[in-house]
């Protein structure tokens, strides 16, 4: 587990490489108006006179695409954005697909609604030129649903995509054959806080030498024949870089929930992926898949040396079989460590791994209770509780909460905050905090008022308090040293901490 143990930080550290500065664009040279009546008619007018640090604003109205967008490049320290004034109005309806964005580079789109589309929902790539990659790119709260196609059609298609961000978005009801998110050969993403429901083939896909993704603090519902497909099937051609020898490797999968879906988490051609902390509820088929996909498996790398740790699994009579395993793999070398297996009619039921399990836990109800509206909290009584091992992986949980560090963290994707502690479970405080990792400011945004922010390193010393209200919401960490602090905020409704990282 030597190589899992940095993984987390590696993911965040070539991220983090990418990100810093996206959100300069909040100080716009220019708005540049889109809609009826206003200067451009179409988003894609508007895009090709647009500078950095300029703002494409949308006004409500029903847009159809597709509309090609080449070449919209801000800068690291003025960053273009493409928002919409009202995410449920401005709407993106039908056509092959609402927008294709080649070759973009610190670009921030923001609430808009996408849906009824022929091909792909929103496209973004490199345009084939493997050696430009399309770069430093956020997607936040985006409405992605309905699409008008049963093929291999994807809500969200990314080739060759790096340094970016996919924040708060929703994709529902997908096409048959398509994903809600499909990455081929992308890098240094971190796909968080999203709902996928009633997908196809998967709700994310991650393949084609995709590397250093997180996926973190997502909900998934009927997600698809593979929820998660950590890897696939992708033709020689169109590996990012050429000549890589692996669809996936160095994943984090953290703090998710899946209900239901054929299987949620499908390891293919992948190396050095985590699945850690997650709650997975009633599978239809398999708990998980390890496959190989990819032809001439004398060149690409199998499915090996994967880690399946800290999950609550929880079963009934539906399932086939627990792990369905293919050919021309390697189970053996995966690890299994810590996790809650519960069937709901088989009190002796035990998983049939394929691998001895460390300090797995069968045949105990997890006791899930109702907590901020997601019906999987645990409380100290849960066999779940502070029974997890600690990886340098489970830092935050599905609510953004600290997983605790000692005695241990609790398996599955909620943690038990006592209501005393600082993080206050019952409250319903959200905090974002981004860009995350950063090297020179943090942006703070919140649904209560703050009184209060201490920057806290790991041992618990208070290195910095902030009381003013205007510096409360752009916080300047550089000079920080790298490494990893956590934000303790006070709010008029209670306590709440976040994690960030110093670069």
């Amino acid at each position: 587990m030597n190589n899992n143990k940095v993984l987390l930080l590696k993911c965040l550290l070539i991220l983090a490489l990418g990100l810093t500065n996206w959100n300069s664009s909040l100080y716009a040279q220019r708005i540049l108006e889109v809609g009826q009546g206003r200067t451009y008619a179409d988003p894609a007018q508007a895009a090709r006179n647009a500078l950095p640090g300029d703002t494409i604003l949308i006004y409500p109205g029903s847009y159809r695409g597709s509309f090609f967008i080449e070449n919209l490049k801000g800068t690291p320290n003025a960053w273009i954005t493409m928002k919409g004034t009202n995410r449920d109005a401005v709407i993106f309806a039908g056509g092959s697909q609402s927008m294709q964005f080649t070759d973009a580079q610190y670009l921030f789109i923001q609430d808009l609604t996408i849906t009824g589309q022929t091909g792909n929902g929103l496209n973004i790539d490199d345009g084939g030129t493997y050696n430009t990659p399309t770069k430093r790119l956020v997607l936040k709260n985006l409405i992605f649903r309905d699409m008008a196609a049963s093929g291999n059609n994807d809500m969200l298609k990314l080739s060759g995509l790096d340094s970016f961000q996919i924040i708060n978005c929703s994709f529902t009801n997908g096409a048959t054959g398509g994903s809600g998110i499909d990455m081929v050969g992308c890098h240094a993403g971190d796909i968080t806080q999203c709902k996928f429901t009633n997908q196809g083939s998967n709700s994310i896909q991650a393949k084609g030498a995709t590397s250093e993704i997180h996926i973190n603090r997502n909900h998934f519902i009927n997600g698809g024949q593979r929820s998660i497909n950590l890897g696939g099937s992708t033709g020689v051609d169109f590996f990012r870089p050429l000549g890589a020898n692996y669809e996936a490797r160095n994943l984090l999968v953290s703090a998710n929930i899946f209900e239901g879906s054929m299987t949620p988490i499908a390891y293919v051609g992948c190396r050095n992926v985590t699945v850690i902390n997650n709650t997975i509820i009633r599978p239809e088929r398999w708990i998980m898949r390890i496959l190989q996909e990819s032809p001439d498996t004398s060149f690409y790398q199998s499915s090996a040396y994967n880690y399946f740790i800290n999950n609550i699994v929880v079963v009934n009579s539906s399932l086939s079989t627990d792990v369905n395993i293919g050919p021309n793999t390697l189970p053996s070398s995966f690890t299994f460590a810590n996790n809650l297996w519960y069937h709901e009619t088989n009190a002796n039921y035990r998983p049939t791994l394929p691998v001895t399990e460390r300090n797995g836990i069968t045949r105990r109800n997890p006791g899930f209770v109702m907590l901020n509206g997601i019906n999987y909290g645990i409380t100290p009584n849960s066999p779940a509780y502070q029974a997890g091992a600690l990886t340098g992986n489970n830092l935050e949980d599905y609510f953004g909460r600290l997983f605790q560090f000692f005695p241990g963290p609790s398996i599955g994707a909620l943690e038990y905050i006592a209501p005393n502690q600082t993080q206050d479970a019952s409250s319903d405080i959200r905090i974002n905090v981004y860009p995350n990792p950063t090297s020179d400011f943090l942006l703070i945004e919140s649904n209560e008022k703050i009184l209060q922010v201490n920057i806290v390193d790991m041992d618990g010393r208070i290195l910095e308090t902030i009381i003013d209200e205007k510096d409360m919401k752009r916080i300047s960490v550089q000079n920080l040293k790298f490494g990893v602090y956590i934000l303790e905020f006070k709010t008029s409704q209670g306590s709440s901490s976040k994690f960030f990282y110093k670069l």
